[in-house]
């Protein structure tokens, strides 16, 4: 990295040293019209008198469960799946794990885990999951979030929505990075501990004990260790493992339209957030810029394998002085593009696309044609031209506790405290001065590179199949007030979806955050079980062979053990994370112990179901490629006032329209027996 001259960002470095043929008085005047900034004081969403960082030091370690409760997990997880021929296999197979090199492997982690108690037993291996993954990122592993309309019709305007959502997210960023960001805390009993009473009283515990005082108030702080990675960050492609780059000195956005990249300040020379009348001029001009689409756009390379993205990239940067190596002009050094865009604090995407049922508005968020997106980014913030917006981001960085956590703060903020309005005036500043496009020099290669490129995701893309289903007749309101939990019975349809579409249960992943724990990520509730399979078969049985009160018992125990799974694994206490490690180590030294080798553990770990939920009145649609070709990716939220499912897949080994008509007669099934009926009568 080439030292920069102080006071001067990256981009506006750049703009002064490209803009060749301008007057230095004219750049002078340009920047100095840039620095009519908002006070320092105004730059953050919120002060909290809890720092930031206050419980991070004390936060306990991510637990490493006994390795007698790992198999005996493990062993419940599969019979569901297996014949008893098949379990009996299995279970001899683990019985040998647990005596033998399972008992070694669970040690040498044990060990491991003393070792490095900065972080937690699962973080290198997770983080070597996803940068070591050869697949494209783009359907393979980023999902999006789509942010509820402003309640404000006025504020769907592009121009405007863009501006307050960027105005936001740079607030957010500086909360943050300034230390007032009120720490994630996961309330038990907020009556008790969401209080100013409570903040007072944390704040002065010292930080080595700090979450030990929270733990008194029932008061669960979460990790907050991902949250750097947010802004100013990408994935980069290397060779066999990829790499994060995070450059927080940057202070210029990257913004996407119709293909074409743009640069421009975002953050001034003093740190400060650039006054929303100029940020708001600066998207204008981008928006008005009448070129075509770019016949070459850069970002549908990464929608390649990785590989193949790490040789090409490298060809970019050689094929142009400027492309990535930093440059002498005007007596500056310079950045090149490549590290600019890397850099950058996020992507905006300017879209010109007006998707209106849901399945339009997931493949434009999901996937779009690849020419207009950067998905190496760490999230790229995206509108439509109607002004619908949505988060799609890279995931091997963090989590959906991250993530969600911005998208609810931008768009709390966004909406009822909003910076430019429908008759605002945007600055008088020549955007045309400090708004960069930037064009990377391409010669033939690696135009055929992005033809191929194109052809190939479009191929990928268009084998996606996508469909949505909304649901009023019962809700989260209700399944609470009969004491099921909602997340629980949403499982429960999914598996009964299943079961009505295939007549079996299949491998389920539900994801579950571990942020509790220091550096925590994630671990998996296995929500196929043998609650929910019997609670399949009988909702199924044609001769109505069992009573409503027979049908409500059956949910009441796949509530309870579903509960009991859910713990399990915000605590910890699964056994994917577990036996991925020590696979993972024991793949270092060359040994794979047989229970890796056994059929059923692959079984297992094709995941046929793969579910996540983000429910928030912030987010109406979340959704996810399916993870395996002969599965289903099932994004879903259950709200005080809908229930909504987001399913994909890729044709012909499944159908994601009959499934949606089998979640949907599962829903009615569940609605019937609330109402005292029994759903085959």
């Amino acid at each position: 990295m080439y030292r920069l001259r102080p006071g001067q960002s990256n981009a506006m470095k750049f703009i002064r040293a490209t803009n060749l043929g301008l007057m230095k008085d004219k750049v002078k005047s340009a920047e100095l019209l840039s620095c009519r900034c908002m006070s320092s004081k105004s730059d953050y969403i919120h002060e909290s008198i809890v720092p930031s960082d206050h419980f991070q030091k004390s936060l306990p370690r991510l637990p490493i469960p006994k390795l007698e409760l790992t198999c005996e997990r493990y062993l419940k997880s599969q019979a569901v799946l297996q014949s008893d021929k098949e379990h009996t296999a299995t279970k001899k197979l683990v019985d040998e794990f647990l005596a033998g090199e399972g008992k070694e492997l669970h040690e040498q982690l044990l060990q491991r885990d003393k070792q490095n108690k900065h972080t937690s037993y699962i973080s290198e291996p997770w983080f070597d999951m996803y940068l070591k993954d050869r697949r494209p990122v783009a359907l393979t592993h980023n999902p999006f979030i789509t942010f509820t309309d402003d309640p404000k019709p006025e504020y769907m305007d592009q121009l405007v929505r863009a501006t307050n959502l960027v105005m936001s997210s740079l607030r957010f960023m500086k909360t943050y990075r300034a230390n007032l960001l009120e720490p994630d805390v996961y309330h038990l009993n907020p009556k008790q501990s969401d209080t100013m009473q409570f903040r007072k009283f944390v704040r002065m515990l010292p930080k080595a004990v700090s979450f030990y005082g929270a733990y008194w108030y029932k008061a669960f702080p979460l990790d907050m260790s991902q949250y750097p990675n947010l802004f100013n960050s990408t994935r980069i492609p290397k060779h066999g493992k990829d790499v994060l780059f995070t450059d927080s000195s940057a202070k210029h956005m990257l913004v996407m339209r119709k293909g074409h990249m743009y640069l421009f300040d975002a953050i001034d020379k003093d740190g400060n957030i650039v006054a929303p009348e100029i940020i708001m001029s600066h998207i204008k001009h981008i928006l008005n810029d009448p070129r075509p689409a770019n016949e070459n756009a850069l970002g549908v390379l990464t929608t390649m394998d990785r590989d193949k993205w790490a040789t090409v990239r490298t060809q970019l940067c050689n094929a142009g002085d400027m492309n990535e190596s930093a440059f002498f002009s005007s007596g500056v050094m310079n950045e090149g593009y490549m590290k600019l865009v890397d850099s950058a604090l996020f992507t905006l995407v300017l879209d010109d696309t007006t998707p209106e049922d849901p399945n339009e508005i997931t493949r434009n968020f999901l996937h779009g044609d690849g020419t207009n997106r950067w998905f190496d980014k760490s999230f790229s913030l995206i509108l439509t031209k109607d002004g619908r917006a949505a988060v799609n981001f890279e995931h091997s960085w963090g989590d959906g506790v991250a993530v969600l956590r911005y998208f609810n703060e931008v768009w709390k903020e966004s909406t009822s405290k909003p910076f430019v309005h429908p008759g605002t005036v945007p600055s008088n500043v020549d955007s045309n001065l400090t708004v960069q496009n930037i064009e990377f020099a391409l010669d033939p290669k690696l135009k055929e590179y992005i033809n191929s490129a194109k052809t190939s995701y479009e191929k990928k893309y268009t084998s996606l199949d996508v469909d949505h289903l909304e649901y009023y007749k019962f809700t989260k309101t209700s399944l609470k007030q009969m004491k099921l939990s909602p997340d629980a019975m949403l499982q429960l349809v999914i598996q009964m979806g299943y079961y009505k579409q295939y007549g079996k249960t299949a491998a389920t992943y539900e994801s579950c955050s571990t942020a509790a724990f220091r550096h925590g990520r994630t671990e998996t509730i296995r929500s196929a079980t043998h609650a929910t399979k019997k609670a399949c078969e009988m909702f199924n049985q044609k001769n109505n062979t069992y009573s409503v009160g027979d049908l409500k018992e059956a949910l009441e125990q796949c509530s309870k053990y579903h509960g009991q799974l859910t713990k399990e694994a915000a605590m910890g206490q699964g056994w994917d994370r577990h036996l991925f490690a020590m696979k993972y180590y024991a793949g270092q030294e060359g040994k794979v112990p047989m229970l890796y080798q056994d059929p059923a553990y692959a079984n297992i770990n094709h995941i046929i179901l793969s579910t996540s939920t983000l429910s928030s009145p912030s987010v109406v649609i979340g959704g996810f490629g399916a993870v395996t070709q002969n599965g289903y990716g099932v994004g879903y939220s259950v709200e005080d006032e809908r229930i909504g499912f987001n399913v994909t897949n890729y044709p012909p080994e499944t159908n994601v329209h009959e499934f949606i008509d089998c979640l949907k007669e599962s829903l009615d099934d569940l609605n019937a027996v609330f109402e005292g009926r029994n759903p085959r009568s």
